[in-house]
């Protein structure tokens, strides 16, 4: 995806670990690609809380001396990206608040639907909030509870919440996670030796050596702590609604989320593409890097050869200066390069995951053409986008996205491809396990919770889609 959808976070928490912030910072280092605004690390000790974190890249964050500053054998880590406003160091999680249990930090992946609301009715009968987070209200929700247990506490508070929420919780003895009933964002547990590890993807297992065990279940509640790994229902079932955009693009192809190998999903993708759509061309080339894999399914069942034809610079990171008109122009340069010999005189089909407001794929197509390509046929891995969500994925307006209000032939025609095909819903359904378990709203428009009248993407500023 080239006019980039940003997800909301990644979430890494290890417990009873020798060097658990060193672990942390590699987990959140393999989560990088799900938050580049900023990134932060508590820690415990058993009887001291710490902390660090900071603007930009998780590398650029934390060095050899900040992480030797984390001391303890557990702690949890947070992957930043905001939904609406400007960055800011306060909003950086995991958020570290004093309240009658004692010190609690917390990283939250995901969007509230109902956090104005909640945040209204706090602000009435005096609390003060310090950020502009949704995020916020969870903790101010547990801090609040008339409840006796830390447990319950958090049960009492997630009760009152609408929408994604995938959250770790560290107290000075105990590593918590709880998930939303209906399971938007994904959570898995690990394995390595004595310590457990709770974090949003399997890569971020991987790169320490531990081994994926489960996914937090839908509504469940699991504390982590010296007594070993309790777990506890915090709602009744309810009709899971998994994005299935984590798999047609946030979700690193090597990790296994929703139960699912990303990887084989997209392959599957591809191939559905390619039989779905078929079309007469020389050679498939993906849209690196999300692409690759649904290009790879498309080459081969499709038959036409693979080919490297974009190189995608992977070292343009978001910046905070807004650049001039000119630069803004020109960042699909700045991103991609066409390797004009593979490009030059070939009907070319190009595989990307999805079209957003669709003038970057234009100017994408505009340098095909430049470098020599006959004929460019465009293979969606995926629906047209039509409706925004409000699950944690940091998407335009509807009025912005450009398959809200134009044909499929009207953007073929705008982007000046031969042809233009995109999966349906039906193809979608087909590749995952269990179809009837998956939010499609961005496609669909049906969404699995009822939006409050009047309510925008992000109810503040800034929302946990960070």
């Amino acid at each position: 995806m080239i006019e980039s959808l940003h997800e909301e976070c990644g979430v890494f928490g290890i417990y009873d670990s020798e060097g658990a912030a060193e672990s942390t910072f590699l987990g959140l280092y393999a989560l990088q690609h799900r938050g580049q605004e900023g990134a932060g690390i508590v820690s415990t000790d058993g009887d001291r809380m710490y902390e660090h974190k900071g603007m930009g890249l998780v590398a650029h964050v934390f060095d050899e001396d900040s992480i030797a500053r984390l001391e303890g054998k557990a702690a949890i880590g947070h992957n930043r990206y905001s939904t609406t406003g400007l960055p800011r160091v306060a909003n950086i999680q995991p958020l570290l608040v004093d309240c009658r249990v004692g010190k609690l930090a917390l990283a939250h992946n995901g969007n509230l639907v109902n956090a104005r609301e909640l945040r209204s009715q706090m602000e009435a009968t005096g609390s003060i909030f310090n950020t502009t987070m949704d995020s916020e209200v969870i903790l101010h929700l547990i801090a609040r509870s008339k409840e006796e247990t830390l447990d319950s506490m958090i049960v009492d508070a997630v009760q009152q919440l609408r929408g994604a929420f995938s959250v770790l919780l560290l107290t000075k003895d105990s590593l918590i996670a709880v998930r939303d009933p209906q399971s938007f964002r994904p959570l898995c547990m690990g394995v390595k030796g004595d310590a457990t590890i709770i974090t949003s993807e399997s890569c971020a297992l991987d790169i320490i050596g531990a081994e994926y065990v489960r996914d937090i279940e839908p509504g469940e509640l699991v504390i982590v702590d010296e007594r070993g790994i309790r777990s506890r229902k915090a709602f009744e079932p309810q009709q899971q609604a998994k994005c299935i955009f984590e798999f047609i693009y946030f979700s690193r192809p090597d990790s296994k989320v929703f139960g699912e190998n990303v990887d084989k999903v997209r392959r599957k993708l591809g191939v559905v593409l390619a039989k779905n759509h078929p079309v007469d061309a020389d050679i498939v080339i993906s849209v690196p890097d999300s692409s690759n894999t649904s290009s790879l399914g498309f080459a081969q069942a499709s038959g036409i050869p693979f080919e490297i034809g974009l190189i995608r610079n992977h070292y343009v990171g978001r910046t905070f200066i807004q650049p001039s008109q000119r630069l803004r122009d020109g960042t699909v340069r700045l991103k991609f390069n066409t390797v004009d010999g593979v490009l030059k005189g070939k009907r070319v089909v190009v595989v990307d995951d999805s079209i957003v407001r669709g003038s970057t794929m234009k100017k994408l197509v505009a340098m095909l053409r430049k470098a020599g390509a006959k004929e460019v046929h465009l293979r969606i891995a995926s629906p047209p986008v039509k409706f925004p969500c409000f699950y944690g994925i940091d998407m335009p307006s509807r009025s912005e996205l450009i398959a809200s209000s134009t044909s499929v032939e009207g953007i073929r025609q705008y982007l000046g491809v031969e042809s233009l095909e995109y999966l349906t819903i039906a193809d979608l359904r087909s590749v995952v396990d269990d179809p009837d378990h998956f939010c499609n709203a961005c496609f669909s428009g049906e969404y699995p919770i009822p939006m409050a009248s009047g309510l925008n993407k992000s109810v503040f500023e800034d929302s946990a889609v960070a």
